[in-house]
């Protein structure tokens, strides 16, 4: 726990680890060592020095962080990343506001309100004539009447005729407010703001109604005060009983006035959001809404769990920017896997407190790579690759939103399609290698990286081993053998290497024909034959056959002659594979691979099952120009050792990636069907085709079912589109038809006036026919797909270990 692999043993040439097996150690950095130790002073300073360093207090989660200073590493700790849909870049991510309808046309309301209040006045002169022939039959005007008997109050005087058209009135104000919309346009214009315009209109609402009220326009004063017996009114001589009982009649009017009007604008909850701005709006927070987030540069998941000491010094070293965003990452991870038990919380501070911002290095001492190409947030261990395009293909909420790879997406593997120059290397090979080798330097994924020769998947000072196949100057060679020492493992991972993209043979009898050679050489020389040896051995040489049966002979090693003897009986047989295995190793048996795959004792072979147990950052460099087809032999080798090796680890908390950077005839059924399985391993895998043709055409629906995440770029071929379509499915859409119809007048009239308009237009007279139905729609046609694209961008469709799909988006390539 004090040095978490950071010292010892880390080189693989001639050394063998203690459990024996080869390539288990740790391998030194491929690049060179830094020429000075990093300037970066201890996080926490000595106690002499102690008090000469300012220390900020740490700031208490949810209180807004003093003025001042502000370091880059707390802000960037401290930005607020909020959960989101699958793809979507969370570093200071804002959801994108409500799709705002369009614009409507404000025709209809003004002429419904001007009907309406013409109506009105219309009404109220009675000059509608019969409109009040249906309350006179039914009541007779002298019903209802309030007022009529009082000889000292005859302006009081109210029927039912007066009700009527009141009511009436009030009907056709509703309807017209219906008919015309008025509600919609209300809160289209009210926008964001649709609590204070409604508290705006009602309260002006209000004091309109209480105008009408109070000058006899809305005859509302002379329903109600009739109504009160007269002695009430007088106050039987007492004028102040009179002044009450006025005072409280024209408070029951006022209150029947402005109630409805408070109900409607919600006058309580909008009194209370104002006064509570009121009250808060002095104090305006010191930070941006990018650094809103919680407090996370103090350290709260320390504190919490008791480890003060170790919070203080790492918040001091952060303010300090002492610790840049890869140290805070490995602290944190380091501190996950220790705060179960307290020994290791112990350990955890006193090696916090003792190697500050040096503390949980990674095995090769690298804090960050030599360079980033891309946008990282190793919080996440998200990589933004671009962001969604403004296209009305892509859903509203999406639109505009940063797109990133992470490996809850990269667990379920991503194939990228594309023809050669489509940007594929660049703008998401490397980004997504970046990515995963900031990744291991926390100490959370292992990266194996498979392409061409040079610097596409980023320079050798960010990998830990670089292997250069058929280069004498590579420092490490390559195991055609996995480091397993049972030779089924071995045999197996091999056959589907040299002959896994034949059709016409099985692999398992391959593995079985290599099997039985394996087995008996390692039982007699320790180790497994060398390239030529294996040639000849497939190839029945009576040399070597014989030197290996009178080993075992003399050994005495009974089942491995068993083998042997099988072999060289199957060796006959006109369907023996070994003729098919000898051609395809004979491509790696050439002189520019000499002593490259050797076994003996001054080997130097790496390991893909050091990716096991350390966090490793691993590039293969494949001959491609000089040796295609021996590059692709060696892939499928890499591919079947990467599937054995991460389907048998036994700790899988390490996310383990293959990135292989070109696929092309690496692909087999069996790898097909263990791509699928990655994913309940926490591992991945990253392939990348310049055409689905590049696979075998019955793998093309199995391939891109078994990865959750596709990846189109311009340039694709209608025939890819087609497979591409039919695994993003299909959609309900609305479709909008219409259809235009000629007008036949039957009228000499209109006849007339449609030949005038057809000469003064040039077209005929028509009307439009307008259906609109839902139907079902592939997400994106195939010449969609190989047409519509523009240069630099790409469509993306993912999935999450957990399930959770994107729909295939629009995305604009670039960080």
């Amino acid at each position: 726990m004090d040095n978490e692999g950071t010292h010892g043993t880390r080189g693989t040439r001639g050394a063998q680890p203690p459990d024996g097996r080869p390539g288990s150690s740790v391998p030194h950095p491929a690049g060179p060592p830094p020429a000075a130790p990093p300037a970066f002073p201890p996080a926490v300073p000595p106690p002499a020095a102690r008090s000469a360093v300012p220390e900020r207090p740490a700031t208490p989660p949810g209180q807004i962080r003093p003025a001042g200073p502000r370091s880059a590493t707390a802000e960037w700790l401290n930005a607020p990343r909020p959960a989101a849909e699958a793809g979507v870049w969370r570093y200071a991510h804002a959801p994108r506001p409500a799709e705002r309808p369009p614009r409507p046309s404000l025709v209809g309301p003004a002429a419904t309100m001007a009907l309406w209040l013409l109506l009105w006045l219309l009404l109220t002169e009675r000059a509608v004539p019969y409109v009040s022939k249906p309350i006179e039959i039914i009541t007779g005007p002298e019903w209802w009447s309030f007022g009529g008997l009082k000889e000292d109050a005859p302006a009081l005087v109210v029927n039912s005729t007066t009700l009527y058209y009141q009511v009436l009135v009030l009907g056709l104000g509703f309807w017209a407010a219906r008919i015309g919309g008025w509600a919609h346009v209300f809160r289209y214009f009210a926008g964001p703001r649709l609590d204070r315009a409604r508290l705006l209109l009602s309260a002006s609402g209000a004091v309109l109604a209480v105008w009408l009220v109070w000058t006899r326009r809305v005859p509302l004063a002379d329903i109600v005060l009739p109504a009160v017996p007269t002695s009430w009114m007088q106050g039987g001589g007492n004028q102040y009983v009179a002044l009450f009982v006025s005072i409280v009649a024209y408070a029951v009017i006022g209150t029947a006035i402005v109630w409805p009007f408070a109900r409607t604008g919600q006058w309580p909850t909008a009194l209370r959001t104002l006064r509570g701005r009121g009250e808060h709006a002095p104090q305006q927070p010191l930070t941006s809404p990018a650094q809103a987030g919680p407090d996370r540069a103090g350290w709260p998941e320390l504190r919490a769990a008791g480890s003060t000491e170790a919070a203080e010094a790492l918040t001091a070293a952060v303010h300090a920017d002492r610790l840049n965003d890869i140290d805070c990452v490995r602290l944190r991870h380091a501190w996950g896997a220790a705060r179960a038990h307290s020994d290791l919380r112990a350990s955890f501070t006193e090696t916090v407190l003792r190697k500050g911002a040096d503390a949980f290095l990674h095995p090769s001492g690298r804090r960050d790579l030599p360079r980033r190409t891309a946008v990282h947030d190793p919080l996440t261990g998200q990589v933004r690759i671009g962001a969604c395009a403004d296209d009305p293909r892509n859903p509203y909420a999406r639109r505009g939103t940063g797109m990133a790879l992470e490996p809850a997406s990269l667990g379920t593997s991503l194939l990228v399609v594309g023809p050669p120059g489509s940007g594929k290397t660049e703008r998401v090979v490397r980004p997504v290698v970046e990515s995963l080798a900031l990744r291991a330097l926390t100490g959370q994924a292992a990266v194996l990286a498979v392409g061409g020769a040079g610097d596409r998947l980023g320079p050798d000072g960010a990998y830990d081993v670089v292997i250069r196949i058929g280069d004498p100057a590579s420092a490490h060679d390559f195991d055609l053998y996995g480091g397993t020492t049972d030779p089924d493992e071995a045999a197996a991972a091999l056959a589907e290497g040299l002959a896994g993209d034949l059709p016409a043979l099985d692999t398992r009898r391959a593995a079985t024909a290599l099997g039985q050679l394996l087995g008996p050489y390692r039982a007699v020389h320790g180790v497994f034959p060398a390239v030529p040896e294996l040639r000849e051995l497939l190839e029945c040489s009576a040399t070597a056959l014989g030197g290996l049966r009178e080993a075992l002979e003399a050994a005495g090693d009974r089942a491995m002659l068993r083998e042997l003897d099988a072999r060289q009986r199957q060796a006959a047989g006109a369907g023996d594979p070994a003729a098919v295995l000898a051609d395809r190793i004979a491509v790696l048996d050439r002189p520019a691979f000499a002593g490259f795959f050797a076994t003996g004792p001054g080997a130097r072979p790496f390991s893909l099952r050091s990716l096991e147990r350390h966090p490793l950052r691993v590039r293969i460099e494949l001959p491609e120009r000089a040796h295609a087809e021996a590059s692709r032999v060696l892939a499928r080798i890499v591919l079947a050792q990467f599937h054995a090796i991460t389907a048998a680890r036994s700790d899988r908390s390490l996310f383990v990636c293959l990135v292989l950077d070109d696929a092309t005839h690496t692909l087999t059924a069996e790898t097909v069907r263990r791509i699928r399985r990655l994913r309940s391993v926490n591992a991945g895998a990253v392939l990348t085709l310049r055409t689905l043709d590049d696979v075998p055409e019955e793998l093309h629906t199995a391939l891109l079912g078994a990865v959750g995440c596709t990846m189109a770029f311009p340039g694709v071929t209608t025939w890819d589109g087609k497979r591409f379509s039919e695994a993003w499915g299909k959609e309900w859409v609305e479709v909008r038809e219409v259809a235009q119809h000629g007008v036949f007048a039957d009228q000499p009239l209109t006849r007339a006036l449609h030949a005038l308009r057809k000469l003064a237009t040039g077209k005929a007279v028509t009307t439009d026919a307008v259906t609109v139905r839902q139907v079902e729609r592939e997400r994106w046609s195939a010449s969609g797909l190989a047409y519509e694209l523009p240069v630099g961008h790409a469509v993306l469709s993912l999935t999450t270990v957990d399930g959770e799909h994107a729909p295939p988006l629009l995305v604009r390539l670039g960080g």
